[in-house]
């Protein structure tokens, strides 16, 4: 099992020499003998902490599964995933990653994180299951304290709209 553990503003992977690029990164991640999933996990972490929801979009499967803390139902596809994860980093402050985990050479990665909404203090967690082109098809969130999920329904809940029409905008 990978061990990653950091602050925000860490660059992870930046030792590697590997392009910013999600595509080229996988492809050089493949050749270069690194673990071959490992890149799309950097790609997925370097884009959410630098709030680049276009490069976000770019590690997701089309056929994306997103697991939400505060609902029951999941919802399918890339695009409703991606305008989520936009909400999600309009209402996320002082968001970082502190840990990460991983099925060394495997699909399957933890990401713990730490975040505020308003004076909230929010820690969670994106479980990421990667296919077999090292793209994100399930995408599962978990947060706590539950005055964290109840402040997060609260918040998505005022995304809702805005989500609703950015996913219908493909």
């Amino acid at each position: 099992m990978i061990h990653r553990y950091g602050v925000s503003g860490e660059r992870r992977g930046s030792a590697t020499g590997l392009s910013a690029c999600p595509q080229v990164r996988r492809e050089a991640s493949i050749e270069g003998g690194i673990e071959p999933y490992a890149g799309a996990v950097i790609d997925f972490r370097a884009a959410v902490e630098a709030r680049d929801p276009d490069a976000i979009a770019a590690t997701l499967a089309d056929d994306v599964v997103f697991r939400s803390p505060v609902a029951f139902k999941p919802y399918p596809g890339k695009a409703i995933t991606a305008a989520i994860l936009r909400g999600v980093l309009r209402v996320f402050e002082d968001f970082r990653y502190v840990r990460e985990f991983g099925d060394e050479g495997g699909r399957d990665h933890a990401l713990v994180f730490a975040a505020r909404i308003g004076d909230v203090a929010v820690e969670g967690c994106d479980f990421l299951h990667l296919d077999e082109r090292g793209l994100i098809d399930e995408l599962t969130v978990m947060v706590r304290p539950l005055s964290a999920a109840q402040a997060l329904a609260t918040a998505m809940a005022g995304q809702f709209e805005q989500i609703q029409r950015e996913a219908a905008a493909g």
